[in-house]
């Protein structure tokens, strides 16, 4: 088992009669649940982590592709032009 060390955490007594009611239901002690808890948090800060750095990647994704789209249209529109000269053996006005 991991090493562990005593802290003192002061609560509300309304969020102590909730986590006490809570923890007598499961069959745990406050420190178990503690425990969890901060787990739990911890858990989420980092997912919330994940997603916003997946969103910043999203939307620099979107901008690079939103340029390459454009640079191929511009290129695309360029070698329909030619096609069409080659075809009609005049240049568009």
């Amino acid at each position: 088992m991991a090493e562990t060390k005593k802290i003192t955490v002061s609560l509300p007594n309304s969020l102590i009669e909730e986590v006490d009611f809570i923890v007598a239901m499961e069959k745990k002690n406050r420190s178990e649940f503690i425990k969890e808890a901060m787990k739990l948090y911890i858990r989420e800060k980092h997912k919330v982590q994940v997603y916003k750095q997946l969103k910043d990647g999203y939307v620099e994704m979107s901008k690079i592709n939103s340029t390459l789209a454009e640079v191929g249209l511009e290129q695309d529109m360029a070698e329909l032009n030619v096609y069409e000269t080659r075809l009609t053996g005049c240049e568009k006005v």
